[in-house]
């Protein structure tokens, strides 16, 4: 930034230099900030329910207030990176997400940390896909790849400690401190970002921005999930029926006005291309079932179970380990046999990891109950991230790959959004909590519920693996220029927004880490993902 003279030029900056460090420390605290909380927060939830005196909703709208800004704004934020500067907006990020962790951490009442959860979402989606924009732009292009690699292993080292982290400071102290901790971490990022991370910009970008998009997307995620939410707490009430016609109306905005905007922030011809919309299609089936996963595993664990916060946070720790491990030889499997294999066998290991943990008893010992249900999930998430990535990037062309990345990241956040929203409904789990309920929820029926819950996720992975099977057998073929300018408009600002080197421009903060399969024909690329 300009507070220096010292700071190297952007595009420059060699691998392994005092330059290359700055930059690389200041993007993976800051995107490992927002990874870190998402997991933290699952942890402590039953924390927060008792200290509030809230119930399932309230825990729910905790979760995904944060989830509605990130999913709405995350496509928009990396155009306004290329318009106002890669770092100002990931400073920006960070800034606002840790104005919004002091606004969590001394919340008086349910409806202030919610509030919280909302601004941070907002910080989420402006300073991670911004921290990759920051790689991509500032290192020299034989050393972008590498940068990029260290900053996903980084980035998933901070995922899989979340769990231990937000257990820990639970048991020590408070669940405020979760939050608490957010803010060293911003101050030591905002300081070199401003002192050691060269700006860049794209100076070709030109359109208009979809700012109007973003907020019909917010309206109509926000909309769907309070309906879903207050449905399972109170019935069907007015509030209920006017939220359901809020959600439905800015849903159906949103999609007429992308249809016709000459620079639209989701360009629909994208979704012409047979692959990528049943990619995307098993994308939203696996993240719905794996969101509400995390959500409720935690709080069963911990409310029926007896665990502590330590130990429930841990009870999830293989999935992270395993991903980490094997995403790269699934990858490369993929690459060698194609991945329609993989996508049809992974979600079947998912669902039946989910039949496992079906059956749950009470006491839910680990090693024998709890741990051989997430082995399977484990398995299943490995066997399918990296293709299910892969075969969305290699089905359009090399220069909206960052578009296609950016739009299954965001299917995939708001699958997980709907997922903890609504299964728990389906599952006949609820409560509002406080007054004339138990704090704590119905244990009885929690434990009921979590079985139906389970077995709602192993239906939605089934629907994913079948699916795949509408894909073509062997390597995906690659994408032609033809027809992408047949589904794509040329001017879109999202597709503009990207430039041919840029691919990695969008990118989700919560869940397990996502690679693309190498040799894919969309080229090699890294990404952590979910959010």
């Amino acid at each position: 930034m300009s507070g220096s003279a010292s700071v190297p030029v952007a595009g420059r900056v060699a691998w392994g230099t005092p330059a290359a460090r700055w930059m690389l420390t200041a993007t993976v605290l800051g995107s490992g900030m927002a990874f870190l909380d998402s997991t933290v927060v699952t942890v402590a939830l039953p924390a927060i329910q008792g200290d509030l005196d809230t119930g399932l909703a309230g825990l729910q709208w905790i979760v995904n207030g944060y989830m509605v800004t990130l999913s709405a704004l995350i496509l928009l934020s990396g155009s306004l990176s290329d318009r106002f500067g890669r770092v100002r907006l990931f400073m920006v990020g960070v800034a606002v997400f840790a104005l919004a962790s002091a606004l969590c951490t001394f919340a008086p009442s349910l409806e202030w940390l919610v509030a919280g959860r909302v601004i941070q979402g907002v910080g989420g989606a402006l300073l991670t896909p911004g921290s990759l924009a920051i790689l991509q732009a500032g290192f020299r292009e034989n050393d972008r790849a590498r940068a990029i690699g260290a900053w996903s292993g980084l980035t998933g080292v901070a995922a899989a400690v979340g769990p231990f982290v937000g257990g820990w400071l639970v048991q020590i102290g408070d669940w405020r401190l979760i939050f608490l901790i957010n803010l060293p971490i911003a101050a030591v990022v905002l300081l070199i970002a401003w002192f050691r991370v060269p700006e860049s910009r794209d100076s070709a970008a030109t359109g208009r921005l979809d700012y109007s998009g973003a907020l019909l997307g917010v309206v109509a995620l926000a909309g769907i999930t309070y309906t879903l939410i207050q449905w399972g707490a109170v019935g069907s009430t007015p509030a209920v029926w006017t939220g359901a016609a809020v959600g439905v109306a800015a849903l159906a905005a949103f999609l007429f006005t992308e249809a016709r905007k000459s620079f639209p922030m989701l360009p629909l011809g994208i979704f012409r291309s047979l692959p990528f919309s049943v990619t995307n299609g098993a994308t939203v089936l696996i993240y719905g079932s794996l969101g509400p996963l995390l959500f409720l595993m935690v709080i069963y664990l911990q409310e029926v179970a007896g665990y502590s916060p330590v130990a429930a946070g841990a009870a999830s720790l293989p999935i992270t380990v395993l991903m980490l491990l094997l995403s790269a030889r699934s990858g490369k499997l993929a690459a060698r046999i194609g991945p329609r294999i993989q996508l049809v066998v992974g979600p079947l290991l998912l669902a039946a990891g989910f039949v496992v943990l079906s059956r749950l008893q009470e006491e839910a010992p680990y090693l024998t109950g709890v741990l051989p249900g997430v082995l399977l999930v484990a398995l299943g998430l490995s066997t399918t991230v990296a293709p299910l990535t892969a075969t969305v990037l290699a089905s359009v062309t090399e220069r909206h790959a960052g578009l296609a990345s950016g739009v299954n990241n965001t299917f995939a956040r708001g699958a997980q959004l709907i997922g903890v929203a609504a299964v728990p409904v389906l599952a006949g789990i609820g409560g509002s909590g406080g007054e004339g309920s138990e704090a704590h929820g119905d244990s009885t029926a929690l434990a009921a519920g979590f079985g139906t819950a389970m077995l709602i996720l192993a239906g939605l992975c089934v629907l994913a693996s079948l699916c795949a099977l509408v894909l073509p057998r062997g390597r995906m073929p690659e994408a032609s220029e033809a027809a992408d300018r047949g589904s794509l408009p040329e001017e879109s600002t999202a597709v503009e927004a990207l430039g041919e080197d840029q691919p990695l421009r969008f990118c989700g903060v919560s869940g397990p880490p996502m690679r693309s399969c190498p040799g894919s024909t969309a080229g090699d690329r890294s990404e952590h993902g979910r959010g």
